[in-house]
């Protein structure tokens, strides 16, 4: 045992010198370490870059980049959202923030709800995610209304369409429901043309620059860029809506079938949309109900390149527009007068009645006079 203990203390000390002979010299561990800190530190700028969302995603095969903005995403948990002067999303109406999603209106009659964006956005070119879902107790046509997507010069501003106020300023995008021309026709025992309609839920979008109203008896369709059917509601999977808008070109995708995959739903060029709007999302029940839900909202900058030209025809716009199509134009409203504007009116407007007053005076005394000369 003791000539066994000795010759493993003799091969540990063998072990040992040669692990010595083997070992690097300073300078080497020295330069190791210097190689090993500078790796660390790109290493750790890159995670947290990452980690913050706002590393470049390469999208498709061109030249594009997408840059998440956290200003204009929203998703779990919902810390802070509609609780202050410092939050960044805004609630309204009925809507309620719960653990797992923001409930724009529940399951219940004439309630309406929004979610807004305190923030402008200033992007040239974007993309929009949401993740929703909508479900209901009703049965097949007896649920509504439905939700719609907003990118709008006016926010917080509820109203009928879809909880929104009508003749707005921008773009907006309806998750619709609940057929109203349909049943209608039903109700007038007009035939409905299966030329002409439309399956529901459906999804449409529309650009308007003040001057138009959304026709709920129609469901839109008078001023609808496009459309198609989204089977939508009471869904056991995850439903998705994306917009994208790049050099003037208006897209909207969805993936509704548990694949992730988006599919084709609306593609507009001629697509004129202002910077510095906002986004939001709203809805609204009437005598039909659905619980409306919105899981997350995420915006992300995209970068494209464009030509010379392309530059000088995508400059910045003032009021929404689309291309090859009409929009009656609105007539601006005067702005309201300051209080030395009307003080000058006010003034001026007495000093001129009290001048015609004076040569009213002189005038009849002039017109007595010599009315009293001709009698003598």
């Amino acid at each position: 045992m003791a000539w066994a203990t000795g010759r493993a203390f003799n091969e540990g000390k063998a072990v040992g010198k040669m692990a010595a002979a083997l070992r690097p010299s300073g300078w080497w561990q020295r330069w190791r370490r210097r190689l090993s800190a500078r790796n660390g530190s790109r290493m750790l700028f890159l995670l947290l870059l990452l980690g913050s969302g706002q590393g470049p995603r390469p999208v498709g095969a061109g030249q594009t980049f997408e840059y998440l903005k956290r200003e204009h995403s929203l998703s779990k948990p919902y810390q802070g959202v509609g609780t202050g002067s410092s939050s960044l999303w805004n609630l309204m109406g009925n809507a309620m923030v719960m653990t797992q999603y923001i409930r724009l209106t529940p399951d219940m009659q004439s309630k309406q709800g929004a979610l807004w964006n305190r923030v402008p956005c200033f992007l040239r070119d974007w993309e929009l995610q949401v993740h929703f879902k909508i479900h209901g107790q009703g049965k097949k046509n007896l649920h509504g209304d439905g939700l719609a997507i907003w990118y709008t010069k006016d926010r917080m501003q509820p109203g009928p369409v879809f909880g929104n106020m009508d003749k707005f300023v921008g773009l907006g995008v309806f998750v619709d429901t609940y057929p109203n021309e349909e049943k209608q026709q039903e109700a007038q025992k007009r035939r409905y043309s299966p030329g002409v309609q439309r399956v529901f839920p459906y999804i449409s979008a529309m650009v308007n620059n003040g001057s138009l109203s959304y026709d709920h008896e129609r469901d839109g369709r008078p001023t609808e860029l496009g459309g198609c059917t989204a089977i939508v509601r009471n869904l056991h999977y995850d439903t998705f809506l994306v917009i994208r808008y790049v050099k003037r070109h208006l897209t909207i995708m969805m993936d509704i079938d548990g694949k992730h995959e988006w599919r084709d739903c609306i593609e507009v060029p001629g697509v004129r949309l202002p910077r510095g709007y906002y986004f939001g999302t709203s809805s609204i029940t009437g005598d039909l109900s659905d619980n409306h839900d919105v899981i997350s909202l995420k915006l992300f900058e995209l970068t494209v390149e464009r030509t010379p030209e392309e530059e000088k025809l995508h400059r910045d716009v003032f009021l929404p527009s689309v291309d090859n199509m009409k929009l009656p134009e609105v007539t601006a409203p005067l702005p309201p007068l300051s209080g030395l504007a009307l003080f000058l009116i006010v003034f001026f407007s007495l000093v001129f009645s009290v001048f015609a007053i004076v040569i009213g005076i002189i005038l009849y005394n002039k017109w007595q006079e010599q009315s009293r000369k001709r009698f003598y």
